[in-house]
């Protein structure tokens, strides 16, 4: 039996026991995790579509170890302006072992509901905490454009201090959750910036900026 499943804003064809390497998601190793986004299901000639997910399937699966990809070189260029830029990125992954495929899991269905309630519950707070403008400017993190820092302060991380206290991994699920186009950010320095950013030390920040490009330590 496989299934086509989404995965930390990617899609994938999974089958019991198989190795997967999806974008780093939080939890330890070791840990138990699920997904009830699944399209497709298939076993020999019986095929289930999902609308786009399939009600009450789900996916299971172990974090088996997290862990970065091999390096990409991203060089940049302009024309005749004599700029040259060549900097090398390695994506934050995570590596998964697929367990049990099922059609009838149900376990999510629930949770997935009361998400929606407690979504329409905490929009208001977003609000009125952006129209309060008692939140800090997250788009000096470097890194951090103003779609990421929307999903931040959408998530109640809206200070500098927040964010300092959060863990890259986390700051990387609340991307996700937000947008699948927002998945690509690294945000492994992002805690370190918004520590002396709330500290009100600029000048060291600055100087870290210095070293980064697109929150990634050059």
């Amino acid at each position: 039996m496989y299934a086509i499943v989404e995965i930390a804003g990617q899609q994938f064809k999974v089958a019991k026991d198989q190795k997967v390497f999806v974008n780093r998601l939080a939890g330890e190793e070791g840990d138990d995790v699920s997904f009830d986004k699944v399209l497709l299901t298939g076993d020999g000639d019986n095929i289930t579509l999902g609308a786009p997910a399939i009600e009450g399937a789900l996916v299971g699966a172990k974090i088996s170890r997290h862990l970065k990809g091999d390096k990409v070189i991203v060089f940049k260029k302009k024309r005749r302006k004599g700029y040259k830029k060549k900097n090398g990125h390695r994506q934050s992954l995570t590596e998964i072992v697929i367990g049990d495929i099922s059609l009838k899991g149900g376990k999510k269905a629930a949770p997935k509901a009361e998400k929606k309630e407690e979504a329409k519950v905490e929009a208001p707070k977003a609000k009125k905490a952006k129209a309060s403008s008692k939140g800090d400017d997250l788009k000096k993190i470097e890194g951090a454009g103003p779609k990421a820092a929307e999903a931040l302060v959408a998530a109640g991380i809206d200070t500098f201090a927040k964010v300092a206290k959060t863990s890259p991994e986390k700051l990387s699920e609340v991307l996700t959750e937000a947008s699948s186009r927002l998945s690509h950010i690294v945000t492994d320095t992002w805690p370190k910036q918004a520590a002396l950013a709330a500290e009100g030390k600029w000048d060291e920040l600055k100087e870290l900026q210095d070293n980064l490009d697109g929150g990634i330590e050059k």
